[in-house]
């Protein structure tokens, strides 16, 4: 079948999918987007965390074919050509990446958290990145990236 969806503002015609494809082998195999990775393909790690209509999701757990007409962002879609999101500056400069598996999906659970959220707290920020698992770090590197994401004024445009 073909699925019809824009992917970080590019419309995107894609053949050849199968029913029980997910979103996440669509964008990674088939567009060529990498950024978010599969892990567990259960929902239960976030390292495929994506924006399907303005909603942070587990791509591994969307079919390819519920994308049909709709928009995605991916990590890729954060930067602006070469320049990096605030919250992607952020996590590298406070050297919140390490194997970088978890990394894309905690970057879009942040910078989501952050449109919503300008100012979160600890808590906030712990509850709003929950559902990502790191098997590198004790989080506090992370943290430490939103918090600086906001201290240099990321959040709603």
């Amino acid at each position: 079948m073909r699925v019809n969806l824009t992917v970080n503002g590019r419309r995107e015609a894609v053949d050849g999918v199968w029913e029980g494809e997910s979103l996440l082998y669509v964008l990674r195999e088939r567009v060529g987007l990498p950024g978010a990775k599969n892990a567990c393909e259960q929902g239960e790690c976030g390292s495929c965390t994506v924006y399907l209509d303005g909603m942070p999701v587990c791509a591994c757990l969307v079919a390819a074919g519920q994308a049909e007409g709709r928009e995605v962002r991916t990590i890729e879609g954060l930067a602006d050509g070469d320049r990096l999101d605030p919250v992607q500056r952020a996590f590298l400069d406070r050297g919140a990446v390490q194997c970088g598996f978890c990394t894309p999906g905690l970057i879009v659970q942040a910078h989501d958290l952050l449109s919503r959220v300008p100012d979160p707290t600890d808590a906030e920020i712990r509850e709003a990145l929950a559902g990502n698992l790191c098997r590198c770090t004790g989080y506090e590197k992370i943290i430490e990236a939103v918090r600086l994401a906001v201290a240099r004024g990321a959040g709603p445009a």
